[in-house]
């Protein structure tokens, strides 16, 4: 029995999601299965004991490239791969590269020379990690562009909302505040209705929320 678990683990870790590219860059586009496929391996991952000798990542050159500030969600990128048994290099580009003069195809230039394997970048600008994966050989994943989105968050809160509430067709969901500059309340909103949700409100005032939103 044992055997076979392992042998189903096994299979599980070893093939990949099937998305419609090797990016991650919004929810918008996405597939409910692909949506789904994540969320059942970030099921998998969140019960496994966090000194579990996992090799997932095991010769993978992960980059963190952060033009924001984000200490949680930068830590928890790089916690979260380390534990899967990649090399990870924090990278900083607030206080240097653009203060040089630096556009940012010369930073993708510069990065794509490191040869890593995957880049998780977070820009002010929307439409960033776009350009990134037009011009470097790896995979990108957004962690977040302007106004634009921010698909790993509205991973993990459709990861938290299928774990406490179980099926998405039966709920209402509320999203309240600022939703016209939120690049969170965008992704989540792509991902509810992907998710089927039976309902999703957008409360706030009427200056700051999006005017394609009736």
């Amino acid at each position: 029995m044992n055997e076979l678990l392992n042998n189903k683990t096994e299979s599980f870790l070893s093939s990949p999601v099937k998305l419609s590219s090797n990016h991650l860059l919004a929810i918008e586009g996405m597939k409910k299965s692909e949506i789904q496929n994540l969320i059942d391996r970030a099921d998998y991952f969140a019960n496994l004991d966090k000194h579990s000798n996992t090799k997932t990542l095991q010769g993978y050159v992960v980059l963190n490239v952060f033009f924001e500030n984000s200490t949680r969600t930068r830590v928890s990128f790089e916690l979260a791969a380390r534990r899967l048994g990649a090399e990870v290099i924090n990278i900083s580009l607030i206080n240097s590269s653009i203060k040089k003069g630096e556009s940012l195809l010369d930073t993708a230039s510069t990065l794509n020379a490191m040869k890593p394997d995957l880049l998780i970048v977070r820009h002010p600008h929307s439409g960033a990690p776009l350009l990134f994966a037009d011009y470097l050989n790896c995979s990108i994943i957004n962690a977040g562009d302007g106004r634009h989105e921010h698909p790993t968050q509205a991973m993990l809160d459709m990861f938290t909302i299928r774990q406490h509430k179980k099926d998405f067709k039966k709920l209402s969901v509320a999203i309240v505040g600022d939703v016209l500059h939120s690049r969170v309340a965008r992704s989540n909103i792509h991902a509810l209705n992907v998710l089927g949700a039976n309902q999703v409100r957008i409360i706030g005032p009427h200056t700051l929320i999006p005017k394609d939103i009736k």
